[in-house]
């Protein structure tokens, strides 16, 4: 188990990757738990092989942060195209925060990834480091901020060993 304990800047490159974008009516799970499966349903369809595990973009929040929309989504080489149902987009080269959270996904008893965000977002502030993003008349949009899901119930029943990196795009301007 790769534990980080604490927040990291990284510099990284632009990511190619394929998704499926979802407005968020019934709660990440219910919008999440469609998504998934289709979107690797397509890559089997069009022979695309993912190059790293899967991630969620947060591309809208609510004033409390929780998802208004999002999209499920897989790294991929270059030149793959999307279509009518997939979209091929490229995550941003630049500075990130990150944090590896090791735990469940939500949970009223133990750390979660609530927990982690809120954790990773007080570190920001006190470190003076802004996010890339903007408010909107529903909350805030980022530029980029995704959750890789190294480890996941797909891979391992125990939910103390599921891994999952937050990463948010650092505003340079």
């Amino acid at each position: 188990m790769l534990v980080q304990h604490e927040p990291q800047v990284q510099k990284r490159v632009e990511q190619p990757y394929v998704a499926i974008r979802r407005q968020v009516t019934d709660g990440v799970p219910a919008a999440v738990d469609s998504a998934f499966p289709e979107l690797f349903g397509w890559l089997g369809e069009h022979g695309v092989k993912p190059s790293g595990p899967p991630f969620i973009r947060f591309l809208e929040v609510d004033a409390q942060g929780e998802p208004l929309e999002l999209e499920v989504a897989v790294p991929v080489v270059g030149g793959v195209e999307g279509d009518e149902r997939v979209l091929a987009e490229v995550l941003p080269a630049g500075r990130y925060v990150t944090f590896l959270h090791a735990g469940p996904y939500r949970s009223t008893t133990e750390p979660d990834l609530a927990a982690a965000r809120a954790m990773v977002q007080d570190w920001a502030v006190q470190q003076g480091i802004p996010w890339d993003r903007w408010d909107t008349d529903r909350g805030s949009a980022f530029r980029c901020y995704v959750e890789h899901y190294h480890v996941g119930p797909v891979e391992e029943t125990d939910y103390s060993k599921w891994e999952t990196e937050l990463a948010y795009l650092v505003s340079e301007s």
